[in-house]
């Protein structure tokens, strides 16, 4: 995370020279391949091909890793809720019935752990391609081609300023957690138990919704000052022209749906069960 551009990390890579809007249709079309089917091995295959497009980016992992972690553990417990609230539903959904375990006179079945394995894999099969995105578009050049899209240039620059004070409003919650540190409130391990230490968070929230409103009147002000929205339309510093390798990945895009769509329609994708 920077301050001049949210989450974008400036490298030299292929990735980084595309347009926000081709990266943006190449989001769209990876979600889209992605929710056609539910076959874990398809899955594989797109996580393994998005870890190879992550190389090629060049991005640290260690910008990565937080929200790898982040989804990791968020399909962890969506498998688990899964598994504890409908253990027969993968069953259902693959006409068959196979106990695997036992709990409490309650049978797990073999369907319904592949089912959740399923569902997790698919989960991880966007997030390299959301990576991608998050991390090598720059606020102001995907805002410009929002624009470029038809999206009005004012709702583009609203998305603009959201992306870019995420590292403010970060900055400002660790403000605001020093300073209650130095008023004598626990938030760190060892100092409170963790229910404690979670409702002491709570303090948190009211000095950063005054702090945020402050910023939003500064914004909304400068905005009226230099007499945003007056007219129809406006030209964007940094977008620039559609070049031969964002038409590439464009096509490539709309490929990778058009196969999607005909796998779909060669009846492959189902839900597959192991063995």
């Amino acid at each position: 995370m920077n301050r001049s551009g949210a989450l974008y990390i400036e490298r030299d890579s292929f990735f980084h020279r595309l347009d926000g809007s081709v990266k943006l249709l190449m989001l769209v079309a990876w979600s889209a391949f992605v929710f056609m089917f539910m076959d874990l091995r398809i899955f594989g295959g797109l996580i393994v091909a998005g870890a190879w497009l992550l190389y090629l980016s060049k991005l640290p992992f260690r910008a990565m890793k937080p929200l790898i972690i982040l989804v990791m553990v968020f399909t962890f417990f969506n498998s688990l809720f899964l598994i504890l609230v409908t253990p027969e539903y993968g069953s259902q959904l693959a006409g068959r019935r196979t106990v695997a375990l036992q709990l409490w006179g309650v049978g797990l079945t073999w369907e319904t752990l592949c089912f959740a394995l399923t569902l997790s894999l698919k989960y991880l099969a966007i997030l390299p391609i959301t990576l991608l995105f998050l991390l090598t578009t720059h606020p102001s050049s995907f805002a410009g081609s929002l624009n470029r899209l038809g999206v009005p240039y004012q709702v583009a620059y609203a998305v603009n300023i959201a992306l870019r004070y995420i590292p403010d409003v970060h900055e400002e919650v660790q403000t605001i957690i020093h300073a209650q540190e130095a008023r004598g409130v626990e938030f760190q391990k060892g100092e409170a138990g963790i229910l404690r230490r979670l409702r002491n968070y709570g303090t948190v929230l009211l000095p950063l919704l005054v702090t945020s409103l402050h910023r939003v009147e500064v914004v909304s002000n400068a905005m009226d000052l230099r007499g945003f929205g007056k007219h129809p339309a406006r030209t964007w510093y940094s977008r620039k022209p559609l070049t031969r390798q964002d038409l590439m990945a464009a096509l490539g895009s709309l490929l990778l749906v058009g196969v999607g769509l005909y796998l779909r329609k060669r009846g492959l994708g189902k839900f597959w069960v192991i063995g």
